[in-house]
């Protein structure tokens, strides 16, 4: 916006603090963007919190307004006579959620039930009068059968401005993800509905399509009036999750079977500073692990248990959980928090064809970096100052790994063979320009 003054201009108002002021609210308003609730819906996002081959769960927010609201769902046939009769409607779970630093909204959830597996279904959500656009997803497999997914690190910082692109990138690279992990940090302050209306922003219709699977990390955090650490109300409001984990850490701490593999998420935020909670989580995930009927291991938290980044260590964390990883062979670990990217299985340096531990690997989305300490030895690959996304296939026994950065160049690439559900898995070196 450009303003003129002209000689006609009254000189006591031009030459007052008024016109500074004035200038300063117009360059601050330009710059904001508001992500205040309305009557349509936004932030619509799939989580799982049944089986994914018959289950789907959807949340979005409206402003207060809007106290009763609906979620439509078809099987996809390709026709635009959509609003018929073959549709079904589900009436949405309402609750309210209010900060001091934003106004109240409202959150709607609905589970779609009895659908059918590796089916494409379209749904849309709203008031009955307010609705979103239609949205196609596909349900899991009911069998094993050839998958992607998408991992991303934290996001935490400029979201909009700088993490946006990452996962858009992702995106646009494997459209056919079927679902999407982050390993924590996904905003920088705990109960800020500003940085949660960037993350939803930079997800945009993608979240709507595919399926998130988040964990929860140190940023999503805060203590409260009487200084017990709690998660921020977003994640619940917004996230509808498995409710099979812990008592006092449903949602936070839960598993998914998914075709041929379980996937399991930590709230590592309490392991690393409540000491209960990490007996808990170790005794929760010892059941979780022994009684899994799936091919394939996958677990996602937030902080590392072999750090990365400087000066940083999580010493109990990896006593106590990395004998279970070991025992019940885990595959992959998919962490975050150190900002910098480190892929290894603490067996020395690379070699192809060996039978080890899991895979540890640490990655980062968004734009906030930390330098990478080269002591440990763990680590075959590793970089810093880089924005990077991974995309993980799995295909009956065999499991390929590819590390893209943010322009969509292949980083690193491994591949896992799985010789039996209750044996590691062996590993194979894939990057073009490894060094010998």
């Amino acid at each position: 916006m450009m303003i003129k003054f002209n000689n006609s201009f009254p000189n006591l108002f031009r030459q007052s603090g008024l016109v500074t002021v004035l200038l300063m609210l117009l360059i601050h308003t330009g710059k904001a963007q508001s992500f205040k609730a309305t009557a349509s819906p936004d932030r619509i996002i799939l989580t799982w919190s049944a089986d994914p081959a018959s289950t789907q769960s959807v949340t979005w927010r409206t402003d207060t307004t809007v106290i009763k609201s609906f979620a439509q769902i078809l099987v996809e046939g390709s026709s635009p006579n959509l609003e018929k009769p073959e549709s079904k409607e589900y009436e949405a779970l309402t609750s309210s959620l209010k900060g001091k630093e934003y106004e109240r909204a409202n959150y709607h959830s609905v589970t779609f039930k009895d659908l059918q597996p590796d089916q494409l279904y379209t749904y849309r959500v709203g008031d009955g009068t307010n609705w979103s656009e239609w949205f196609q997803f596909r349900t899991g497999p009911a069998s094993t059968k050839p998958f992607s997914f998408i991992y991303l690190g934290d996001a935490q910082n400029d979201i909009k401005s700088k993490w946006s692109r990452v996962i858009r990138r992702a995106f646009a690279t494997h459209g056919e993800a079927r679902f999407i992990v982050h390993a924590g940090d996904l905003i920088n302050r705990s109960n800020n509905d500003s940085e949660w209306g960037e993350w939803h922003f930079g997800g945009g219709f993608i979240n709507g399509m595919i399926p998130s699977f988040p964990s929860s990390g140190n940023h999503e955090y805060f203590r409260d009036e009487q200084k017990v650490l709690t998660l921020d109300p977003h994640w619940r409001a917004q996230y509808t999750l498995p409710e099979n984990g812990p008592e006092g850490l449903e949602e936070s701490v839960y598993y998914t079977d998914y075709a041929n593999v379980r996937l399991i998420s930590l709230n590592s935020q309490m392991i690393v500073l409540d000491s209960n909670s990490l007996k808990i989580q170790a005794a929760w995930l010892e059941e979780v692990l022994k009684n899994n009927p799936k091919q394939w291991t996958m677990i996602t938290y937030h902080h590392p248990v072999y750090s990365t980044a400087k000066g940083r260590d999580n010493k109990e964390f990896r006593e106590l959980f990395k004998p279970l990883f070991d025992k019940y062979h885990v595959d992959i670990l998919m962490q975050g928090h150190d900002h910098t990217y480190s892929r290894g299985q603490n067996l020395g340096t690379g070699v192809s064809g060996r039978v080890g531990g899991p895979m540890y690997v640490v990655s980062v989305a968004g734009p906030k970096m930390y330098k990478v300490d080269v002591t440990p030895k763990w680590m075959d690959v590793f970089a810093e100052n880089t924005q990077l996304f991974q995309i993980i296939s799995v295909d009956g026994e065999n499991l390929t790994y590819t590390a893209y950065k943010a322009s969509g160049e292949i980083f690193d690439a491994f591949k896992l063979k799985k010789t039996a559900k209750d044996k590691a898995a062996v590993f194979t070196d894939m990057r073009k320009n490894k060094k010998k």
